[in-house]
């Protein structure tokens, strides 16, 4: 964790303007009633929510939904809200790839994995996750199946077709099928195989008690299908729904809370490993606020299965710049993820498609997330969507290399300053809007911000904020 040394001075000047700036932000950061409508119905819980993935197969030696279970309270204390469990369902054998398959090719919507327990045993997982005040959300995968689902032989006209075969599913944007040759893609021209599938989801909501679907490549099917699902969810009870998409705005409109930030996730990336500037975080900002509704809000993440698996550890990925660039993610405008084992610094890619268990040590990330994840719970100004404050830019003398910002909802305030490079910096605030009294939440250390103040900061270096 990164130890601030600022001087700190109180003055009744400063303490004035701060109140002054806070009354006036407090006016301008309030949502009139008419910019929310449109937007899909979400659950209260979900307003400053985090989540937490979890790999049922790779999170225990058991591998199973007890082992889940044992572990909720640590992950309460850590700040978490909303359990998204990876796909709990049976496992296509048909062509399956490696010793266990992937879980994303399924056999049977309507039942479990047998490797991770029963339906008794989610309940009582979903069940247990509520009396600590968490969300549960499962990993549904709506644009295809594997290629030994019940329905294939029961239903084959549900199923898209290439030379009167069954074929994976097509990108609507290429026209060309997945390369994967263990799927069969769903045909969302047939009634009876959506409504098949809307019955499918309802079911997990009525029968576990589930909160909501994080959804597979939720792009390659219709948005008027979410559209149409949606309400008949609501109507069990109010759900949560993330679509793993970020190219189409009117998911928002279909039903969707929330989507992927494939795109900031790209950039962060690319700025850890030197190849852009701190500024092409704000093209992005701007471009997304630009192209999705006012409501809109996103999952920020540095590490999922698929970038873990498939494109390298954090480590990996982000170098030393890890922290500063999870702090940007978990202070931006959005939800931010954390990927089971994160907290324990995991630093190997977990196979896919067999047990590969992670190693959980002490737990050595854990104070950091939780410092994280708790000022976004008790700070407004993080909340999600209309919920927060919206980021206002701190400009600096050093904006390719530094990135500055500050948010305010009702009397709440935060200030992020991050040195997103791999040299020392020492940038000055320009403006006056984020002047005030503050408590750096790592070091605990009292911070005066006055006008043009100037910052000095150590490679990948962070700062933390909040009144």
């Amino acid at each position: 964790m990164k130890k601030i040394y600022l001087a700190t001075l109180l003055s009744s000047l400063i303490l004035t303007t701060a109140c002054r700036k806070s009354n006036q932000n407090q006016t301008e950061n309030t949502p009139s009633d008419t910019t929310s409508i449109g937007a899909p119905p979400s659950p209260e819980w979900a307003k400053n929510a985090t989540i937490y993935e979890v790999n049922t197969r790779q999170f225990s030696a058991q591998g199973n939904f007890k082992a889940i279970e044992a572990q909720l309270p640590r992950l309460k204390e850590m700040g978490v809200d909303i359990i998204w469990l990876m796909p709990i369902f049976p496992i296509s054998q048909e062509g399956k790839q490696g010793t266990l398959g992937s879980p994303y090719v399924i056999a049977d919507y309507k039942t479990v994995n047998p490797a991770y327990g029963t339906v008794a045993d989610l309940k009582s997982l979903v069940n247990r996750a509520h009396a600590f005040g968490l969300r549960v959300i499962l990993d549904w995968v709506a644009s295809h199946t594997g290629r030994d689902h019940v329905w294939v032989s029961q239903h084959p006209d549900w199923y898209m077709t290439a030379k009167g075969k069954m074929t994976a599913p097509i990108d609507p944007v290429t026209g060309k099928p997945s390369s994967l040759t263990d799927i069969v893609g769903l045909n969302y021209d047939n009634p009876d195989m959506r409504q098949a599938m809307m019955e499918a989801m309802q079911y997990w909501v009525k029968e576990a008690d589930i909160d909501g679907y994080r959804c597979n490549v939720a792009g390659l099917v219709p948005n008027d299908f979410w559209a149409e699902l949606r309400p008949k969810l609501d109507k069990i009870k109010t759900v949560f729904m993330l679509s793993e998409w970020e190219d189409d705005p009117n998911q928002f409109k279909s039903g969707f809370n929330m989507n992927y930030s494939w795109s900031l996730h790209n950039i962060m990336r690319s700025i850890a490993k030197g190849e852009s500037r701190a500024t092409k975080i704000d093209s992005v900002r701007d471009a997304n606020q630009k192209k999705f509704p006012a409501w809109y809000y996103q999952m920020i993440f540095t590490q999922n299965h698929d970038e873990n698996a498939k494109n390298g550890t954090l480590t990996e990925s982000f170098g030393p710049g890890a922290d500063a660039l999870i702090v940007l993610s978990s202070t931006l405008e959005g939800m931010p993820l954390v990927y089971n084992g994160m907290e324990s610094n995991l630093n190997k890619r977990l196979a896919f498609t067999e047990k590969d268990t992670i190693p959980w040590g002490n737990y050595e990330k854990s104070d950091f997330f939780k410092t994280l994840l708790t000022l976004k719970h008790r700070n407004r100004a993080l909340w999600n969507g209309l919920a927060g404050g919206k980021v206002v830019k701190i400009e600096t003398d050093h904006d390719d290399k530094v990135y500055a910002f500050h948010r305010q909802r009702d009397n709440d305030r935060i200030v992020v300053v991050v040195n997103l490079s791999d040299q020392p910096q020492t940038a000055r605030l320009m403006g006056d809007g984020y002047t005030g009294m503050y408590t750096e939440v790592f070091s605990h250390q009292p911070v005066e911000l006055k006008p043009e103040i100037l910052v000095t900061l150590k490679p990948w270096e962070y700062r933390v904020l909040t009144n």
